[in-house]
């Protein structure tokens, strides 16, 4: 995690031990799976893989700041010398975390209506006249007071600090689950709404450089931007860039032309004052996508219930880009438990059958002699708990489930998948 002198910057991604919370009742409630059957029964769908490395496998064990942002960033903690800089990350830390979505207008009138019927029940005479100064004062009481963050030079520099390598991390292994899947995919244009410290630019970076050739930077604060460009350059304003062809704006291209082969919005959803705002900046979003769309948040209630709205605002979306036509669908839903907890939303332009069609195992893998427990989120929306035993799936598919990790993809066939077997389509004598 980040420290106040920058020393070190570091993110594992650890599995979460049964203790964490796997109720029971959740296990007693998943509905138990039939039958899986591999891939293709008749081949080695391993190949010349171990079982560690199968192809579902997308965790990433551990991943490191580069050196050359670490050094940035430390230098440039060294040199802001904050007072009670460790107390200052723990501060905002905790605030960001604890951040719930702003009251919709609508509901906050629906709030006042039910306090008002309340007070006027228990009213006499006498308080008739004061009820509507009541409401009010218990309205502020129970209404959670959301408030926009401003970052200047000095809180820039402090959520450099605390979310620099968590930030790095979660999009990191976004940008993974996409290269892992679709290895011959080589983008050449970016764009980070919400740009922030330029984690997304180091991490896409990190990633495709050397395919990538323009990184469209897009913050509405002029500190946030002077931020990310020092650390480009060195952690000076006068330095070259680590990273060429990163370009900063303050407000997204208006043109409805340009379009980017990956969008990515990390964190930022939840900076906008309301639904109605979520709502034009994911269309815009979407729209700007020539691929993939990139959506991150953090790991909490209010982190997954904004991605969850984004992805079925685009999927079911009738407005059709007069550039892109080809629907959306969800690549890689994904909540990655580790250090740095992220909720996480892929989507992608075209037909799902491009991608692998895999279930995802949406819960810690439950491993216990002779048989393992998998929960999975099948292609078709369904929730699964599989039980593989090497008896009745194959010696390949058990080491294959034993070893995989929550957010993996298991390569088997879920029964609503398999094909129709000959006895089912031969006709009735």
């Amino acid at each position: 995690m980040a420290t106040a002198r920058g020393s070190r910057y570091l993110l594992k991604i650890g599995r979460w031990r049964r203790s964490f919370g796997i109720a029971p009742q959740f296990r007693a409630l998943a509905t138990l799976v039939p039958g899986v059957s591999h891939v293709d029964n008749k081949s080695d769908f391993l190949g010349k893989r171990p079982h560690r490395r199968h192809p579902g496998i997308l965790q990433l064990s551990c991943v490191r700041l580069p050196q050359a942002l670490a050094d940035a960033a430390q230098l440039l903690l060294l040199e802001g010398a904050m007072p009670n800089m460790e107390k200052q990350v723990q501060v905002l830390t905790n605030y960001l975390w604890s951040r719930h979505l702003p009251v919709e207008p609508e509901e906050l009138q629906r709030r006042a209506v039910l306090l008002e019927k309340k007070i006027l029940e228990n009213a006499d005479s006498c308080q008739m006249e004061k009820h509507q100064e009541e409401v009010l004062r218990a309205l502020r009481r129970t209404t959670y007071h959301w408030q926009k963050l401003s970052y200047n030079e000095g809180l820039s520099l402090v959520y450099m600090a605390a979310r620099l390598d968590g930030g790095f991390a979660a999009v990191s292994r976004a940008f993974h689950e996409i290269q892992a899947r679709l290895p011959e995919f080589q983008p050449q244009t970016l764009m980070d709404f919400g740009s922030g410290t330029g984690s997304v630019t180091w991490a896409a970076h990190s990633t495709w450089g050397q395919s990538l050739r323009e990184y469209m930077c897009v913050d509405s604060s002029a500190a946030m931007l002077e931020l990310a460009e020092k650390l480009l350059k060195g952690g000076s304003g006068s330095g070259m860039p680590c990273v060429p062809g990163v370009f900063f704006r303050q407000f997204l291209p208006v043109s409805p032309k340009v379009q980017f082969d990956v969008v990515v919005a990390a964190f930022s959803l939840s900076e906008l004052p309301s639904k109605a705002d979520r709502t034009d900046v994911v269309q815009t979003l979407w729209r700007k996508t020539g691929r993939f769309l990139v959506l991150v948040e953090n790991g909490t209630k209010a982190g997954h219930s904004l991605l969850m709205d984004a992805r079925d605002l685009v999927l079911n979306g009738k407005e059709k880009s007069p550039l892109d036509p080809r629907p959306g669908f969800v690549f890689a839903p994904n909540k990655k438990p580790k250090e740095e907890k992220f909720s996480l939303v892929i989507l992608a332009r075209g037909s799902p059958e491009e991608a692998t069609r895999w279930p995802r195992i949406t819960q810690p893998v439950l491993r216990r002699p002779r048989h393992v427990h998998c929960h999975l989120c099948c292609p078709d929306g369904r929730m699964q708990h599989a039980v593989i035993t090497a008896r009745r799936h194959g010696r390949d598919l058990y080491r294959c489930a034993r070893v995989s990790s929550w957010g993996d993809l298991l390569p088997v066939i879920t029964p609503s998948e398999l094909p129709p077997s000959p006895a089912q389509d031969a006709p009735e004598s």
